[in-house]
């Protein structure tokens, strides 16, 4: 259902979330120097930086749970008539020490089957990469359907994965139905629909669930998953742009108004800014105590701020210290008509 507007959403100031940090099997149990969080337990392997369950960190909303404010102010957060009004993006950071299972993800008409509201689509921007760093994208040309089967009994499915060498700076798309695999040697920025879906086809003995029915009939052989060529523009690149998301990055070397960190393709509807490196500082236009705008920002490294779609004016300030950039990317969701 559309979300309806038939008056303009009541301002909504842009606000921090908490990162949330979630126990993975193939984790690290020390985030350094990334984060500042070292794992009492379990290794922690994903970072959630925009889940349902993230807590907003400033302004009026601090201390609520991200769901929840999509609940309450869908169309300040999102803008006039999207078909949902729940948070449309998960955004993750991974840091994976050792193999992640052989999995796939289903589309939106497989998981509606299932019961859940949508499928998942998702791309990787990588944010550092050692010498040599693969990740499994796809299936190689030939693989059939068969040969999987009898490759997931055999333990020997990762032959038939097609591997793809990652650097820094490089996006991966990995849309629905693409057999994939994360291996270690990079940390990636992982962006997608806001769903955990996972079937998993092959896990190394680890002993959790396997979905072995669901990811053959998840799988599609032939996906446009891969590397995305970059397009670069006069203040920006986009590094992405598909069905469900568009990802551009951006260096602020002294500051950016909110008007120019949306750009000319921007339909006013929500974004979320992503601190790859360095540090900024959003302030209101026309800040003064108790008075106009909002209080202040930090957006630390690593960190994320939401901008709503009735956000006011900003401007966002480099704050990452002398000769240093805010490396800067900018997500923000896309509406598909269909499917896919």
């Amino acid at each position: 259902m559309a979300v309806p507007r038939s008056s303009p959403a009541r301002q909504l100031a842009p606000f921090r979330i908490e990162p949330k940090f979630v126990a993975r099997v193939w984790g690290f149990r020390d985030l350094h120097p990334w984060y500042d969080r070292v794992a009492e337990g379990e290794p922690i392997g994903e970072v959630w930086l925009t889940g349902d369950d993230c807590m907003v960190a400033t302004g009026p909303h601090a201390g609520k749970r991200l769901a929840a404010l999509f609940a309450e102010e869908p169309a300040a957060l999102l803008g006039d008539s999207v078909p949902s009004a729940d948070s449309p993006l998960l955004i993750k950071t991974i840091f994976a020490r050792e193999k992640l299972s052989v999995q796939v993800h289903p589309d939106d008409k497989l998981a509606q089957k299932y019961g859940q509201p949508r499928g998942k689509s998702e791309c990787w921007y990588v944010l550092a990469a050692e010498p040599g760093a693969e990740l499994a994208v796809g299936l190689k040309l030939g693989t059939t359907l068969d040969q999987v089967k009898k490759e997931i009994r055999a333990g020997t499915l990762e032959s038939s994965l097609n591997a793809l060498p990652v650097a820094a700076g490089v996006t991966i798309y990995v849309d629905a139905g693409t057999v994939h695999a994360i291996w270690p040697g990079s940390i990636l920025l992982e962006t997608q629909q806001n769903s955990d879906i996972t079937y998993r086809m092959y896990d190394y003995g680890r002993g959790r669930e396997l979905h072995i029915e669901k990811s053959l009939e998840a799988t599609r052989l032939k996906t446009r998953a891969g590397e995305v060529t970059p397009q670069r523009l006069v203040d920006r690149t986009v590094l992405i742009d598909v069905e469900y998301f568009r990802m551009e990055r951006l260096a602020v070397s002294s500051s950016r108004t909110s008007e120019s960190l949306r750009g000319p393709h921007a339909a006013g509807g929500l974004a979320y800014l992503f601190a790859a490196a360095g540090s900024g500082r959003l302030k209101g236009v026309g800040f003064e105590p108790g008075g106009a705008g909002f209080d202040p920002i930090d957006l630390p490294a690593r960190g994320i701020v939401a901008v709503p779609a009735a956000a006011p004016d900003f401007v966002l300030e480099n704050a990452s210290g002398a000769d240093k950039s805010l490396d800067l990317i900018c997500i923000t969701p896309n509406w598909p008509t269909k499917s896919t």
